[in-house]
Formats: C-alpha cells, structure tokens, sequence
C-alpha cells in the first residue's frame, strides 16, 4: 500500500497505539516474541499477533523484523551527480539500474540526484562510482559516512505532531565512527541469515524458529546469531518498521553544514540529541569540487512550514554556519540493501 486515507487513525484502539508506537525496537528475541508482548500489553498471543498482521495489511507498518546496517555490513556512500534537465531520466534509469543502488532521491540544488551505493568492498563501491561517472559523463560527488551521531527513523506517530517525535524529550547519540573499508566478511550462518531476514521476519508465533528451517539453522543459533549481530551493530533494531511516508511524514530535508572540523564531535552529539533530528551524521568535505559542507542533518514532518521552523531554529540556536537546504522533490529508487552482494566475496 503507497497511501492511506486522512482517517487511517480510525479504528485503531489503545492497544494498536501501543504496538505502533512502543514496538518499532525492541521486539523480543526469543522463540516466542508475541507471546512476550502480549502479556506486556494485557492481551493473548493471538491477538497480539493479529493486529501487527493486520497494520501490516494496512499499510500502517512496512515490515516486521530487523533493520540491517549497511555500512557496517559493507562499504556504502552517499554520492551525486549534477544531471541535465534533458538527460535526467536517462541517467536515473542507468543509476537505479546498479542493485548496489538501493536509494535514489531527486533534490533542489546543483547536486540534483542523490543515490546511496552499498557493496560488499570499497573497491566494489568505488568501482561502480567510476563506471558511473564513465558511463554517465557525469562527475561524481562521492561523500561516505564517516561518523554517525544519530541515525534512526523511529519515532512515535500516534498524535498530531507536526514533525517527527515532537513530542519527546531528547534523543540519547554517540559518535560512532564508520569505517569505509567494512566488508561482508560474516561467518557462513550470519551471511546465510542477513539475507534471508533482510525482507523482514515471517509474521507467524514463531519467527525465529521459522527463519532458523528456511537456512537449515538451529533456533537457539540463529537467536544467539541475531544477538550477536544487534550488539555488533549490523542490526540496528527489531521491531515493527513503520511506514512513516503514509503515516503523514511526507516533508522532509537534507540541510549541509559548513562546521569547523574541531567542533564536528560537540556540535555532531548536541544536534543529534534533538528529537526532530532524524539523522545526523558527518561525511567528508570536498573543496576540489565547491563542496565544503561536513555535516548533515535531516527533519521529518506533516508540515513543511514546521521543517522550515526547526532549520531555522538549527541556524540560529545550535549551528551558527554558513548551510543548505537540499529539498526531497522526487523519489527516484528506494529498496533495501541487496545482502547477497554485501555478504559474498565474490560480487
């Protein structure tokens, strides 16, 4: 389902509340999850499984199961191109044409087309930006992830907020550095694992046990496997994914800030902290190519005029830098990362 009508809220009760809005991390990991969230939310394992079927149906949630990590998995990058008015659906055709390319977005500025490439090698990512600027003729704006501050997309959507998670608090952040010479390098279960669970969880009482017969895995394995791959960051978190474009999250920005390289950390943890910060995160400067930005934010909203709000109040509160602001206007190509590339060694 790509939309839902104004009054999807309709029907939903309490319970459906709490599922959506306190279960998007932290699903049990154990043979039996629903029988686990049932009892903490005062109802049987049936009725619990029922209803994430049943906003799965909806459209309100896109999947059940993990969130993966790709740049931990493998070596990914954040690049774009400055594509001519007359040739621009040509070269979108020939990017998303990469399965490496997993999300392609039409932006408001110079850089007009921006693609996330992930792969299993960073001579396998940098390989496909060369053939991308042959093939192309297009230079290409290559800006892998250096340090994550704060990167997450769940946020509570149950109330009338006008950007994400307006109504919490703080959000808690680190500076993780991201290494670009990660690869698929797991043990033959994790590999044999992340691909199959990369579309999401079977919706059944038994999930992992479901997931441990399709690659011929023991369950206690494949639970402590999953374990593992949570602590180790491969896995950023269980749950239910929630479907933020259709639950009213349609506004969003990319905003790129000039900060002086011995403020990155301090202004990187403070920025992240806020709770309309969705992402926060350092990529390289590249002065050769007039780009002289090192820090990148993105807001999520209902209401654009609300996003343009918490910029300015980003400029003149918390980054007092010279900026832009990159609006989403199209989206080109948005999948999952293809782990069948990111975790064989030969690609």
């Amino acid at each position: 389902m790509s939309a839902l009508s104004d009054g999807w809220r309709d029907g939903l009760d309490e319970v459906d509340a709490a599922l959506i809005d306190g279960y998007q991390s932290g699903f049990p990991v154990e043979e039996r999850p629903f029988r686990v969230v049932a009892d903490e939310l005062g109802i049987d394992e049936d009725d619990a499984l029922a209803r994430v079927r049943r906003l799965r149906e909806q459209g309100i949630f896109r999947r059940f199961g993990p969130v993966l990590n790709p740049p931990v998995i493998g070596s990914s990058t954040l690049a774009a191109v400055s594509a001519p008015d007359d040739r621009f659906d040509e070269i979108a055709e020939l990017i998303n044409g990469y399965q490496q390319v997993n999300h392609n977005y039409r932006r408001a500025h110079e850089w007009n087309m921006w693609f996330v490439v992930t792969a299993g090698s960073r001579e396998t990512r940098d390989h496909i930006l060369t053939e991308i600027e042959e093939r192309t003729g297009c230079e290409v704006l290559n800006l892998p992830m250096l340090t994550d501050y704060y990167i997450d997309l769940e946020f509570p959507i149950m109330n009338d907020d006008r950007f994400a998670r307006e109504s919490l608090d703080e959000t808690e952040v680190s500076a993780t550095r991201i290494s670009e010479n990660a690869t698929g390098n797991l043990s033959d279960l994790d590999a044999r694992l992340l691909v199959e669970i990369q579309g999401g969880f079977p919706l059944s009482k038994t999930p992992y046990r479901d997931v441990a017969e399709a690659i011929d895995a023991d369950t206690d394995a494949v639970v402590s496997a999953i374990e593992r791959l949570l602590a180790d960051g491969c896995i950023k978190r269980i749950g239910c994914v929630v479907n933020h474009i259709v639950t009213g999250f349609r506004n969003n920005c990319m905003v790129v800030w000039d900060v002086p390289d011995d403020e990155l950390d301090d202004r990187g943890e403070l920025v992240g902290s806020l709770p309309y910060v969705t992402l926060c995160y350092h990529r390289p400067r590249r002065p050769d190519q007039d780009w002289p930005y090192s820090l990148f934010t993105m807001i999520h909203g209902r209401d654009p005029d609300a996003v343009d709000e918490k910029i300015d109040e980003l400029a003149d509160e918390y980054l007092p830098f010279d900026h832009e602001r990159l609006y989403s206007t199209e989206k080109l190509k948005q999948t999952g990362a293809q782990y069948e590339t990111l975790v064989s060694s030969d690609e």
